[in-house]
């Protein structure tokens, strides 16, 4: 790996533009099939949103910055790559504080399900018809993810193929009506019916009851990773991930420059130039192919044809990541180290959800902010250095929903920290004492809380607007009469030019990390040869 320097060679048969886990992925495929591959990136390091660093002065935590779970990396992509990545289960799937008629309770999920989630939904609902639901809702969708999750590193199915797998109602509800229709129907407490939907949301700003249906195919990839949709922590942090790769990219022969910033891609459809500004000034070479790791919308900038603002994505997430000297006690007694152990929902309630939604249409910051926390070092303390993880610290991640980047615009800084003020709320309704009380302090003597809003996001990684699929999620499937005559239309990589591809977040099924895309575009480009 180099660091904006010359490159080897003038000419290559693949270049790859940008160098984050799926430009990664893409060159380690390619690498080892003997082609030659050129990755250039325009950070001075590779790995994108999907990396581990230290954010606070003093202190050896090395925080999953941005993305922080994986739950879509197939399997068989690993093991193709032989990366040497350690994915740990969390003991809880969620835990979701609540107070009822004065009473702090707190809806427990485990992982796997046993009595203690049964006499957990019991406590809240009265009884055991609510569990019941629970259990028959996800054994049904279940079925759905995994008739999908084996085609993800195949050309598209058609809907039509998938379709023949699964019940007439799951379709319906998952594929042809609003989500939160299905929700609805089948559940009847306002809280169940939140946990069920916030995973509809996560870094997707719509109502539950959206006619898009962007909402339901957030919720779907929230399924089908490996066919069980449990989303893992990666020892070491997310930089593992991507470490990996990168080593596998190099070791196969993949050529890696970083402080690269791609200038312009210019494609007749059978080669392709790329300049980019390095340490030395302005390079450029020629390639057969160009897969693009970066948004479609920052792709038809660097090939000439404008920036259209009106269609440009805007991000909805609020992210913070905090260091802390122990973890918090909760007021409804539940052992910290269960409850923050997996996905703690705050203020996710159904009602809380739409409510938030309105107010952020509306142009408002939520009255009360939706979101959710995870405790990375409970299930992996191999992120706090030096004495950290035996003097009891822990780390936090909240990540925000309904916090679109247009209520950022005006005021940033002053938006921002009224956003963090107000999930800070969200978790200290909960809290025997405020989340204040349990912040370490770094070398500086500041707060160890980092807070990203989607401006941030744009600002630090060049995803436009902040969004961290590089678009709305589309369907993992192909429609019926859609044309699949090319093999990158058939791997849900193609874009207008034959010779460049799709190879990030914004190919189809290429969102989250996952490799997914970065396989796929790979797999276009071989069997076109």
């Amino acid at each position: 790996m180099t660091s904006g320097a010359e490159t080897a060679s003038r000419e290559y048969d693949v270049v790859v533009v940008g160098g984050g886990h799926n430009g990664l992925t893409a060159a380690a495929y390619l690498a080892r099939a003997g082609l030659s591959v050129l990755v250039l990136e325009r950070l001075p390091h590779t790995g994108g949103a999907a990396i581990s660093t230290t954010a606070f002065a003093g202190k050896d935590a090395r925080l999953s910055r941005y993305s922080y779970l994986v739950s879509l990396m197939p399997e068989q992509l690993m093991a193709d790559l032989d990366l040497r990545v350690d994915l740990k289960s969390r003991r809880t799937a969620s835990y979701t504080p609540y107070s009822r008629d004065g009473v702090a309770g707190g809806l427990l999920v485990e992982r796997p399900e046993g009595e203690a989630t049964r006499e957990s939904f019991r406590a809240l609902t009265g009884g055991d018809d609510e569990y019941a639901a629970w259990q028959a809702f996800y054994a049904e969708t279940a079925t759905l993810a995994e008739a999908v999750a084996p085609t993800l590193l195949s050309p598209l199915p058609t809907d039509r193929a998938i379709k023949e797998q699964v019940a007439a109602e799951i379709w319906t509800d998952m594929v042809e009506r609003p989500l939160g229709e299905a929700i609805e129907r089948r559940f009847a407490d306002d809280t169940v019916r939140g946990v069920v939907g916030t995973d509809a949301l996560i870094g997707t700003f719509a109502s539950l009851s959206d006619p898009s249906l962007i909402q339901n195919r957030c919720f779907l990839y929230h399924l089908i990773g490996n066919g069980t949709g449990e989303w893992r922590v990666p020892v070491g942090g997310m930089g593992s991930v991507t470490d990996s790769l990168l080593a596998a990219a190099l070791g196969a022969g993949a050529e890696v420059v970083t402080g690269a910033g791609v200038r312009s891609i210019q494609a007749t459809g059978e080669a392709a130039e790329v300049t980019w500004d390095g340490f030395d000034g302005a390079q450029t070479v020629t390639s057969r192919w160009v897969l693009s790791g970066v948004a479609p919308w920052v792709l038809k900038i660097l090939l000439g044809d404008g920036q259209e603002d009106a269609i440009k994505p805007a991000g909805a997430q609020l992210k913070i990541n905090f260091l802390l000297d122990r973890l918090p006690e909760l007021k409804s007694g539940a052992d910290p180290a269960v409850a923050f152990a997996g996905t703690l929902h705050l203020a996710e309630d159904y009602s809380q959800l739409e409510a938030a939604y309105a107010d952020a249409a509306a142009g408002r910051l939520p009255g009360v902010l939706p979101g959710e926390v995870y405790c990375h070092s409970l299930t992996d303390p191999s992120i706090l250095g030096g004495d950290l993880a035996a003097s009891g610290a822990h780390t936090l991640t909240y990540f925000g929903l309904h916090t679109p980047a247009s209520l950022f615009d005006a005021d940033p800084e002053t938006a921002k920290k009224e956003a963090v003020d107000r999930a800070l709320a969200a978790l200290n309704e909960h809290l025997v004492e405020p989340i204040s009380t349990y912040l370490a302090v770094d070398a500086d003597g500041r707060p160890c809380l980092e807070a990203k809003i989607p401006q941030d996001v744009e600002a630090d990684l060049a995803m436009p607007g902040g969004h961290i699929f590089h678009g709305d999620l589309e369907w993992p499937w192909a429609p019926s009469r859609a044309s699949l005559d090319t093999p990158a239309q058939q791997w849900g990589v193609a874009t207008d030019l034959a010779n460049v591809l799709l190879c990030g977040s914004g190919a189809r099924r290429g969102g989250a990390v996952s490799g997914i895309g970065g396989h796929n575009a790979a797999q276009a480009v071989l069997a076109s040869r």
